[in-house]
């Protein structure tokens, strides 16, 4: 990927400067506005989904374990469907690849619904579960489609990333609340339900956009020279980032099952939404200040900065002990969220050629949502057998692993950024 950038001068500190009216120029451009409305609807889905399995499984069957190996299972499949599918959308393109995918996707998590409300044996919900995992990373493909409007701005991207976390965000505000609400005065299932007509319908309203659509591109040429066409995964700076992205999708995962279950204990399980849209609000509000600031200094400083900023901010959620206290320190812990995300994905633009964009960016999406699913099965595990109460240490256990894989792995990390940076000179 041909960018622009400029060195930082040697013993310059790290500073912030700030940057005007950053956002409204990222819609000038023909059908950006299309594509973020229509894909927003699907990435409401996402937000929406987990919570939704969790809080539908849990009320019809009446176990924590069981709604956490459910989610578990679902999300483990993505491992391998999502990186597939990303695949598939670089080698046939973004709508060929996503609305047949999200058909099939829709129809089975109808099938786990029906399972649901019939209290099928838990064989069958697992296995409706593992179905149902081909809702196409939206998330990714509006990330793609940034990218081909701003070839070579730089400074677009970095404005265009941060408004895109700042939007995943928004959804895990809104999501979460709209999914335990549904579930708690409609019916167990209803969250669920809405989380698959809102896939359905964002999938075939974005891939509708077809003028924003990035072209198919083939490998370019030289690039097995420089080691640049292998499959990312093979990159030793994308095994880093996805380790690390596993790791703070644990905590993720677990942060979500731990507030249900605490909420429902300290007997205000209707709550849970809104609480963990907290979360995702302290996020959200570092993200827009994140992306209207340029910060001195290099990608992966940045990156390194950002996650043991989340491992301080979840340490404080071990000593709440009731709802009052964690009210505060869940808006305190979502802080340093959007900054990391951000920056990682940045990092990964950097490390894989534009051709295996989409699969790049799904693999790191892939660890964040198998993260999920392996921090939701071990909450569940750890509620059932100790209770809620000392549960908030998972989230911090695991943000501190998150933190040890991204310092291991630095110095790879600085390696695969070196000579074309995508950094923006602003920003260095």
């Amino acid at each position: 990927m041909i960018t622009r950038s400029c060195p930082a001068p040697t013993g310059v500190a790290v500073r912030p400067r700030l940057v005007p009216a950053p956002y409204r120029r990222l819609f000038a451009a023909e059908g950006a506005a299309a594509f973020t409305g229509a894909g927003f609807l699907a990435r409401l889905a996402l937000a929406m989904s987990g919570v939704a399995t969790v809080v539908m499984v849990s009320s019809t069957h009446g176990s924590y374990a069981l709604a956490g190996l459910v989610t578990f299972a679902s999300l483990i499949t993505t491992l391998v469907t999502m990186p597939w599918l990303g695949r598939l959308v670089d080698r046939f393109g973004q709508a060929r690849v996503a609305v047949p995918a999200a058909v099939w996707s829709s129809a089975w998590t109808a099938v786990l619904v029906v399972c649901a409300v019939l209290r099928a044996p838990a064989w069958a919900l697992i296995a409706a579960s593992v179905l149902s995992t081909t809702a196409p990373n939206v998330g990714a493909m509006a990330r793609a489609r940034w990218a081909e409007i701003h070839d070579g701005d730089a400074v677009a991207m970095h404005r265009a990333n941060s408004f895109e976390q700042v939007l995943d965000e928004v959804c895990f505000v809104v999501g979460p609340v709209l999914a335990v609400g549904l579930a708690t005065s409609v019916a167990p299932w209803a969250g669920k339900v809405c989380s698959l007509v809102l896939t359905l319908a964002g999938t075939l309203l974005f891939a509708a956009q077809r003028r924003t659509e990035p072209p198919v591109r083939a490998a370019a040429p030289g690039s097995a020279a420089d080691g640049r066409s292998t499959a990312p995964l093979r990159q030793p700076g994308i095994q880093v980032m996805t380790l690390t992205f596993l790791c703070t999708g644990a905590v993720f995962g677990s942060l979500e099952l731990v507030t249900v279950a605490f909420t429902e204990s300290v007997g205000h399980g209707s709550l849970a939404g809104v609480v963990l849209g907290l979360q995702a609000a302290g996020s959200a509000v570092s993200g827009l200040l994140f992306g209207v600031v340029a910060w001195r200094g290099g990608p992966v400083r940045r990156f390194l900065a950002g996650v043991a900023g989340m491992a301080v901010l979840m340490l404080p959620l071990t000593f709440a002990g009731g709802l009052g206290a964690l009210v505060p320190l869940m808006f305190l812990a979502g802080a340093a969220t959007s900054p990391t995300m951000i920056t990682g994905t940045g990092l990964v633009q950097e490390l894989v050629p534009r051709e295996r964009l989409n699969e790049g960016m799904t693999l790191t999406t892939t660890a964040l949502l198998g993260g999920i699913a392996l921090g939701s099965a071990v909450a569940g595990w750890f509620v059932e057998r100790h209770g809620p109460g000392h549960g908030y240490a998972l989230p911090a256990v695991a943000a501190v692993a998150a933190l040890a894989v991204a310092a291991a792995g630095a110095a790879l990390l600085r390696r695969g950024v070196r000579g074309v940076r995508v950094e923006p000179a602003a920003l260095v």
